[in-house]
């Protein structure tokens, strides 16, 4: 079977934009799930709908892929994912280490869905000389001071890192100088990279941090929303309406001046 390191896939030469390389992912997943329940076509509409996209940019993405469809019939599921699986490359062996075996390390290694995607946990790396040895997920744990042999020997070119944010760059130094061309970045900080290396970057606290202000944001319009019902419950009141003043507003001592002198 071949392996990552020989083989690369053909999105950037065949003009792909990054964003519809982003949204690829979400179209596999949904039609590999119509695929488990043997729906022979879909169309753009309920894909699109799956994806959690528009249809229109659905169709966009599809173009770059030579897909079109068939009007009154909708696209071929189990072409469509030969056919993203191939752009993605994962129609071929990818071998990756990670690197940092503490609880979310441990838990990567035993995640079984990446096997099923096309990849292969072929290394786990952690700093610590105590872990050595130790079995995660079927798989010895291994010291960096073997780090550029493991990746030599293994063939990687994934890399994912799951270090503290300091060991972080370091790491990845390392590496990129033993031939790793992509990293997952877990570690909460930016790394630099030379040319010619990609960083894929997943911060769950800026995940967290975005729905705050989400949640934040819906407080505030529900708020608003109260408080506009509530005077609209004052206008039904026998109370007299407030005398609107040429200062714009009504204090318990009189007029209150709009802007208070200083």
């Amino acid at each position: 079977m071949a392996t990552g390191r020989t083989h690369r896939p053909a999105t950037r030469s065949r003009g792909i934009p990054e964003a519809t390389v982003a949204r690829l992912p979400l179209y596999l997943r949904a039609l590999t799930a119509l695929s488990e329940r043997s729906v022979p076509t879909v169309s753009s509409e309920e894909l699109a709908a799956a994806a959690g996209v528009n249809s229109a940019k659905l169709r966009k993405d599809f173009s770059y892929l030579g897909s079109y469809g068939t009007r009154g019939v909708g696209y071929d599921v189990e072409y469509l994912v030969y056919q993203i699986s191939r752009e993605l490359g994962l129609t071929q062996d990818w071998p990756v280490a990670i690197v940092g075996i503490g609880n979310l390390g441990a838990a990567l290694a035993n995640y079984g869905g990446f096997a099923s995607r096309g990849f292969r946990v072929a290394a786990l790396i952690d700093a610590d000389p105590a872990m050595a040895g130790t079995p995660v997920a079927g798989i010895a744990v291994q010291h960096t001071d073997d780090l550029d042999r493991i990746i030599s020997d293994n063939g990687v070119s994934i890399g994912v890192i799951t270090t503290p944010p300091g060991a972080a760059q370091q790491v990845c130094d390392r590496l990129v100088a033993a031939g790793v061309t992509s990293i997952l970045n877990f570690a909460p900080t930016v790394l630099s990279v030379p040319e010619g290396v990609d960083v894929r970057k997943v911060d769950l606290s800026i995940e967290l941090q975005i729905l705050a202000f989400h949640e934040q944001r819906k407080a505030g319009e529900e708020a608003a929303a109260d408080g506009r019902a509530g005077v609209d419950d004052d206008a039904d009141s026998d109370a007299p309406p407030m005398r609107a003043t040429p200062t714009g507003r009504k204090g318990p001592d009189g007029d209150m001046p709009a802007v208070m002198p200083a």
